[in-house]
């Protein structure tokens, strides 16, 4: 599936309680306007840098251990439901894996084995470690299911964590049970036993309703999964000093316009958006040559004129072409 993350108005009111969100949002080197848009979306390496960010600028090292518990339950997503209605613990972790891949470029897995059963995340696009934060707040909203699915009844046996010591009393008390630090992984592990007990939230007919419909978006996005990489492919062979349509990129793919347009509907995204996606990541590739002048970074985007490049790049980043490259250059 496509690298990239959906970021709402509702995750910049929620730092705002705790952050300067001004602040967070340019340590991690994101557009200022990031959270003024209803949803908008963003990479893997992007969202790593925001969580580094508020785990640096928040005073609170349980922060990320309250937001994995805090999500109301008439707010979350499909999945999550789907994953609090099974029937046992072990049928919504196997739910949950099935369908997170409708969300975003992250994985749960889940190994079982005969006396103990290891629950972990994997982000598919990461060139990087994930920060610590995120860790937390994926292992509390696990273990939130699992207890409010048994009513309380869900003890993990351990927390393994790749991290040194740190925050050990803290992260006992919430999970319930001991810390292993400097793991191999980053994984809650549970008795295979418990995962059997039933839930006391299961509904079935609600359940079915979701299953349904999210069954429909796998098989969807399993016939169009590609389209986006194809669409992008195309669109850097013909951005150079163009301005690409829909017409245009449905051409070179033996397609017709309307079946492209349906096919990039069906797998989450606007030919608008694979346009921006492009141009952005062109405009990093280019920026770091010390041979290409800005004004041809603008003409090989498609860019009419350097000043819509520049306006272009400022809403992406947050700072101009120039100042970007020079960063990048000491990099």
């Amino acid at each position: 599936m496509p690298d990239r993350f959906r970021v709402t108005k509702g995750w910049g009111l929620r730092f705002a309680q705790e952050l300067d969100v001004p602040a967070m949002l340019r340590r991690a080197g994101l557009p200022p306007n990031l959270f003024q848009q209803e949803k908008t979306y963003i990479t893997t390496a992007e969202i790593f840098a925001l969580w580094r960010s508020v785990a640096e600028l928040s005073s609170d090292p349980a922060f990320g251990l309250k937001l994995g518990t805090e999500l109301r339950f008439e707010r979350s997503h499909p999945v999550a439901i789907a994953g609090v209605c099974s029937r046992t613990f072990s049928d919504a972790l196997q739910r949950l894996a099935r369908y997170k891949q409708l969300t975003c470029p992250e994985e749960i897995r889940v190994h079982r084995r005969k006396e103990e059963t290891s629950v972990e995340f994997f982000f598919v696009e990461a060139t990087e470690t994930e920060p610590d934060i995120m860790v937390d707040i994926g292992l509390s909203w696990i273990l939130g299911v699992g207890q409010r699915g048994t009513d309380g009844e869900i003890k993990p046996l351990r927390l393994e964590l790749t991290r040194p010591v740190k925050h050990r009393a803290l992260l006992e008390k919430h999970f319930g049970c001991k810390v292993r630090f400097k793991s191999a992984h980053n994984a809650l592990v549970f008795r295979s036993s418990d995962l059997d007990i039933p839930f006391v939230t299961y509904n079935e007919e609600l359940l079915s309703v979701l299953r349904s419909h999210l069954d429909s978006e796998l098989k969807a996005r399993s016939a169009n999964e590609g389209i986006s990489a194809q669409v992008k492919q195309t669109l850097k062979q013909l951005l150079a000093g163009n301005r690409p349509t829909l017409q245009d990129v449905a051409q070179e793919l033996g397609i017709g316009p309307r079946t492209l347009q349906r096919r990039l509907a069906d797998a989450g995204v606007t030919f608008q958006q694979q346009v921006e996606e492009c141009r952005r990541e062109l405009a990093h590739h280019y920026l770091k040559q010390r041979n290409v002048e800005l004004n041809e970074v603008a003409f090989l985007l498609g860019f009419a004129d350097a000043n819509s490049f520049y306006r272009a790049f400022q809403e992406w980043e947050g700072t101009s072409p120039g100042e970007w490259r020079t960063r990048a250059w000491l990099e």
